[in-house]
């Protein structure tokens, strides 16, 4: 009964919003624009899980001033540090799969709620806005070894490696490639009409600059970090050929398809896990704890076409 109550009045909203993009969109584009791009921005607030909730609270959890923002930091372990980066309307938690077999391999782990999502402050962010938060927590927590990133995070954390963030391994979760294309999707959802999507881009790029600037596999072959890229063939939020991109344009990329598992359950799958671990493992510094050996993997793998 409470699942269904949840998804009429998530009905009730879209429907809503969808009248009032088209009313004020009509009579107003360029207000319409400003009122999108503010709703563009802004990620919904989404409660932990109970298992994620459960390891966060092993964790040491403190609040850091970050981007002019108080930003929610969890730490587990000793060693080399991976950060573990979520998506757009997700948690730290969301990835708290990894920390026990990172920390059985000897690494020390952080996560985050980025601005404007879980318990951190803020209201509104974006794709550079996350990677410049990104950045922050790295540099805050001294730096990370590795970097495990889900969907809209692995395209922030891949500008934020363009930006200066050094790392040694990178492991991405169901990366977006464009922007654009989060623009587009999200004004046929809202049923905006062109001018008023017109307005709100224009307004969007005013505040963060050119959204081609931000295409992921046009700056990825400058990125010499070797990455695992993980991609389920049925994502409906994030389709494959997103990763496919990334891969065959980022130098020594991997791309691990996967089936079933959609764009969550890829965040917990052992056969995920072990693989993406070990990956991470392989480039550990020499006086790092030992590797914890862990299961085969049974997934397709694929070498990314030249």
């Amino acid at each position: 009964m409470a699942k269904n109550s949840t998804n009429v009045r998530t009905q009730l909203t879209r429907l809503a919003l969808r009248a009032t993009a088209r009313v004020l969109g009509t009579v107003a584009p360029r207000q319409a624009g400003r009122w999108a791009e503010g709703l563009f921005r802004t990620p919904r607030r989404t409660s932990p899980s109970r298992t994620a909730r459960a390891v966060l609270e092993q964790g040491q959890q403190r609040f850091v001033d970050l981007c002019g923002e108080q930003v929610a930091v969890w730490s587990w372990g000793e060693g080399p540090r991976v950060l573990l980066v979520h998506g757009w309307s997700g948690y730290g938690g969301q990835l708290t799969a990894f920390v026990a077999p990172l920390v059985e391999a000897g690494f020390s782990v952080v996560t985050f709620d980025a601005p404007a999502h879980g318990v951190s402050s803020g209201r509104y962010s974006s794709l550079p806005e996350m990677a410049r938060v990104i950045r922050a927590v790295a540099q805050a927590t001294g730096g990370p070894h590795a970097i495990v990133a889900h969907s809209l995070g692995a395209a922030a954390s891949a500008l934020a490696m363009r930006e200066g963030m050094a790392v040694e391994r990178a492991v991405f979760l169901a990366p977006p490639t464009d922007p654009r294309k989060a623009v587009a999707f999200f004004s046929r959802e809202l049923a905006l009409p062109a001018r008023a999507v017109e307005a709100m881009v224009e307004r969007l790029e005013e505040r963060v600059g050119p959204l081609e600037d931000y295409v992921v596999p046009d700056f990825a072959p400058s990125l010499r970090v070797p990455v695992r890229i993980f991609h389920d063939a049925r994502d409906e939020e994030v389709r494959v050929e997103a990763g496919e991109a990334i891969a065959r344009a980022w130098p020594g990329a991997t791309l691990v398809r996967t089936q079933g598992l959609g764009h969550y359950r890829i965040l917990y799958t052992p056969a995920v896990l072990s693989e993406a671990v070990g990956f991470i493992a392989e480039s550990r510094p020499r006086n790092a704890w030992p590797r914890v050996a862990g299961p085969t993997l049974e997934l397709v793998r694929s070498q990314p076409r030249v």
